[in-house]
């Protein structure tokens, strides 16, 4: 018996030390994608705004940042970190911050007004003839498949609107929000893989530990100095 606890807490401490170094390597893993999103992030050098409060502004107000935030918390259920956001390091390298900066330039897009102009009259295909001219035309919180194709001047709005820059500005900065939350979950993972590490190695050092106590012989009778004294009957009693 104390031989087989011995191989077996031996077998847990292997495959704990294993799920250790397994653990050791996720983590080394996990600083170098930290150590190349920092340099990513300090090569872009968006950095956000606060006053002198430490409250988050866009384009000198903290009335703005609030409404990108409520877009992004409310309207996009995006689980913001409050901790992500300091104003003594406002470089965006964070996964909320880089959701914040989206959400800002999606924000100002589709809360802009267009100008649009037609240098001649177009008759679109429902027979609609629109004349030369200028036109001022709110987005109204249009995303890009929100546009009428078919209106001339919706149709120019949209590409004015939403611009190659704009489309490779939100998805660079979904680049940076995806990198960031899964370094996080890789961290987490190299903490769970040392975490079972350790255990399996206690558990193995604690078998092998208790396998080497002081072994007791259990006899298969019961030893003469154990025997009860004999009763002596009341009857054989009364015959004396």
């Amino acid at each position: 018996m104390k031989k087989r606890l011995g191989i077996l807490g031996f077998v847990l401490m292997l495959a704990g030390f294993a799920f250790v170094i397994a653990g050791g390597v996720a983590y080394a893993k996990v600083q170098d994608g930290y150590d190349s999103l920092q340099a990513f992030s300090e090569k872009e050098n968006v950095q956000l705004t606060y006053d002198a409060n430490g409250q988050l502004t866009d384009r000198g107000t903290t009335e703005e940042a609030d409404a990108i935030m409520s877009e992004l918390t409310q309207g996009w259920k995006y689980p913001v970190v409050k901790s992500d956001f300091d104003a003594n390091d406002p470089l965006v390298n964070t996964a909320s911050e880089y959701m914040y900066q989206m959400a800002t330039i999606v924000h100002h897009t589709v809360n802009g007004t267009q100008t649009v102009v037609l240098d001649e009259a177009v008759t679109a295909d429902d027979g609609t003839t629109y004349a030369a001219g200028t036109y001022e035309f709110p987005v109204d919180g249009r995303y890009w498949t929100a546009f009428d194709r078919s209106n001339p001047i919706e149709a120019a709005a949209r590409e004015q609107a939403w611009t190659g820059t704009v489309h490779g500005l939100v998805a660079e900065l979904g680049v940076g929000t995806v990198t960031h939350s899964t370094l996080q979950m890789g961290l987490a993972l190299a903490g769970l893989f040392a975490g079972v590490g350790l255990v399996f190695m206690l558990a193995g050092g604690g078998l092998i530990w208790a396998g080497r106590g002081k072994q007791v012989v259990i006899p298969d009778t019961v030893p003469e100095a154990f025997h009860p004294e004999p009763v002596v009957s009341t009857t054989e009693l009364t015959k004396v």
